[in-house]
């Protein structure tokens, strides 16, 4: 995973999941689906980690750093729930893993919340258990550790 395609089959997911709302230009990886100015966020991130990216640059120099923690091995099929505006859809999927120094499970499940603007992701809140995370990872120092450009001050 040291690439901004983290989780191989991450892109097929979500693509399979959006359906039309992304369209075929924006690529296949996750990050050639994001608009330049989207934000991600963290809201169940373990205090003192990363709550939240700014831009498809942040994005780019923090996938990397998640590939360094987190072995994935597989994705699971996104139940998508699309609301009614048409461009906000709610995602139910799991992933697994093992922590790539600790070799602990990383048996996660999500609900991710994806708004799309012509074609593109410009906001994504990711809602997951920090417990199973900072299992796999090895507590919240190692979770810290090479993310300092990341954190807010």
């Amino acid at each position: 995973m040291s690439d901004t395609n983290t989780i191989p089959s991450f892109g097929a997911m979500l693509r399979d999941a959006l359906g039309d709302a992304i369209i075929a230009q924006a690529g296949e990886n996750f990050l050639e689906m994001c608009h330049e100015n989207i934000v991600f966020e963290f809201p169940f991130a373990p205090e003192g980690s990363v709550r939240a990216l700014n831009g498809r640059n942040a994005m780019a120099a923090y996938l990397p750093k998640v590939g360094e923690l987190i072995d994935f091995e597989a994705m699971s099929p996104a139940v998508t729930h699309r609301s009614a505006d048409g461009v906000t859809f709610v995602l139910e999927f799991s992933c697994s893993g093992k922590g790539a120094k600790t070799g602990e499970r990383y048996d996660q499940d999500y609900i991710s919340i994806i708004k799309v603007q012509d074609g593109r992701i410009v906001h994504y809140r990711d809602y997951w258990n920090p417990l199973v995370l900072l299992n796999a990872v090895g507590g919240i120092e190692r979770l810290k550790s090479g993310f300092e450009a990341f954190l807010d001050d």
